[in-house]
C-alpha cells in the first residue's frame, strides 16, 4: 500500500522539474574560463586578477604597489562580476572537475578574501532526488529491517552491472597491500570510492551505504554496513590526527576542500526545523555527505549503540584551539541536520533493495520494479 502511493505520486512530481531548466543556463567553471578568454576586454581583466592575486592578499591587496595597481585590481574584480565565471560552479564526478574547482577558488578568493564559504562550489542536486525525501514521511517506517538489507543491497549491487563495474573498481585497490607498511594505495581507494558514489546510481550506491538491519542481527550487520566504504584503508591511520590538522590538510586540495565546503553549507544544522537542516533539504546534506567519501575528510560510521558519523580524527593535542576542534567534531557527531538525515536515509533507501514481491491488478512485481521507476524518474534528466 506504501509503495503504491508513493508510486501514483511520482508522475505528480513532475511539475517540479522546472528547476533544472533553469541550472542549464549557468555555465561550469570550465566552459566559463574558455567563454572568457575568447572575449577580450573579459580575458583581459581576468589576467590583471590573476596577477592581482599573486601579487598579494586577494582582499587587500597589501602586496600591490601603489594606489593604481589597486584601483587597476578592484576595477578587473569588478568586471568580472558580470561575466559569465562570477557565477559559475562545477559538477562532481565531471572529467575536469579539480581544474573546474580551480578556477571557481581562484575566482571565489579574489571577491571574498577568505576561503568560507556561504554557497557550494557544486550545482545543487537534482531535485528529483530532493523529491524522494519529500516523500519520505509517506514511505517512512521504523529504520529497523525484517531481514539484512545490507547483504541484500550487496547482492543487489552485484546484478547491476554499472554498480558492480565501480565496486569492483575500488574494492580492488582499497584492499590490496602495497608493501608490508602500507596496507593499500590510499589515493587510488579514494578516488575509486569517488567515483563509485559519482557514477552508480542512488538506489544502489547509497542502498548500500544506508542499509537497515534486523533487530536480530544488528551487530553483524551494523558492521556489514560499515565495512562498505573499506574502512582498514579509506579511514582509518595509523595514527588517529588531530581534527583541525587533518582540515587544514584537506584545504590543500580542491577536490576535498570543495566537498568539506559543500558540507558545511548543506549540512547546516537548524534544530527548530522540522528536518533538523538549516536548508530544509536532506538530498543537498545527502550528496554532500557522500561526497566526502574518498577525501582525506571520509566520514563513517562510529562503532556505538546509536548511529553516529565521523572522521577519523579527535581533538586531543589541540592546545588553545580545543573549543575550536570540538565545534568541529560535532558538526559530525552532534548535527541535528545529519542526526535526522542519516536514519531517515536508512530508512528509505532499504525500499530500494529487491527482496519483497507485490501484486499490482494481475501483475506482480518487486521493489526494484516500483523504484526502478523512481530511479528513472531521478535519471532521466
Amino acid at each position: 500500500m506504501i509503495l503504491a502511493v508513493f508510486y501514483v505520486l511520482l508522475p505528480v512530481l513532475d511539475v517540479l522539474s522546472y528547476a533544472e531548466e533553469n541550472l542549464r543556463a549557468r555555465l561550469d567553471c570550465v566552459r566559463a574560463n574558455e567563454q572568457c578568454l575568447k572575449e577580450q576586454a573579459c580575458s583581459t581583466k581576468y589576467r590583471t586578477m590573476r596577477q592581482c592575486v599573486a601579487g598579494g592578499k586577494e582582499s587587500n591587496f597589501s602586496m600591490v604597489a601603489g594606489l593604481e595597481a589597486k584601483d587597476e585590481c578592484r576595477s578587473a574584480i569588478d568586471a568580472l562580476k558580470q561575466s559569465p565565471l562570477y557565477n559559475c560552479r562545477c559538477k562532481r564526478g565531471m572529467k575536469k572537475e579539480k581544474n573546474c574547482l580551480r578556477i571557481y577558488w581562484g575566482m571565489y578568493q579574489s571577491l571574498q578574501g577568505n576561503d568560507f564559504l556561504e554557497d557550494s562550489p557544486y550545482e545543487p542536486v537534482n531535485s528529483r532526488l530532493s523529491d524522494i525525501f519529500r516523500l519520505a514521511p509517506i514511505i517512512g517506517e521504523p529504520a529497523v529491517a525484517r531481514e539484512n538489507n545490507c547483504l541484500n543491497a550487496a547482492k543487489a549491487c552485484n546484478l547491476n552491472d554499472t554498480c558492480k563495474k565501480y565496486r569492483s573498481a575500488y574494492i580492488s585497490p582499497c584492499t590490496s597491500r602495497v608493501s608490508t607498511a602500507e596496507v593499500c594505495n590510499k589515493r587510488k581507494c579514494h578516488k575509486a570510492l569517488r567515483q563509485f558514489f559519482d557514477k552508480v546510481p542512488p538506489k544502489h550506491s547509497y542502498g548500500m551505504l544506508f542499509c537497515s538491519c534486523p533487530l536480530s542481527d544488528q551487530t553483524a550487520c551494523s558492521e556489514r554496513r560499515r565495512q562498505t566504504i573499506v574502512p582498514v584503508c579509506s579511514y582509518e591511520e595509523k595514527q588517529k590526527p588531530n581534527c583541525l590538522e587533518l582540515q587544514a590538510s584537506c584545504k590543500t586540495n580542491y577536490i576535498c576542500k570543495s566537498r568539506l565546503a559543500d558540507f558545511f553549507v548543506n549540512c547546516q544544522p537548524e534544530p527548530r526545523s522540522l528536518s533538523g537542516c538549516l536548508k530544509e533539504n536532506y538530498a543537498d546534506c545527502l550528496l554532500a555527505y557522500s561526497g566526502l567519501i574518498g577525501t582525506v575528510m571520509t566520514p563513517n560510521y562510529l562503532r556505538s549503540p546509536k548511529i553516529s558519523v565521523s572522521p577519523y580524527c579527535d581533538c586531543s593535542n589541540s592546545g588553545n584551539n580545543k573549543d575550536e576542534c570540538d565545534k568541529f567534531t560535532e558538526f559530525f557527531t552532534e548535527n541535528t541536520c545529519l542526526r535526522l538525515l542519516v536514519p531517515t536515509s536508512i530508512v528509505t533507501f532499504q525500499f530500494f533493495v529487491p527482496t519483497k514481491m507485490y501484486k499490482h491488478g494481475t501483475h506482480t512485481h518487486t521493489h526494484s520494479f516500483y523504484l526502478s521507476l523512481c530511479s528513472t524518474y531521478i535519471h532521466s534528466v
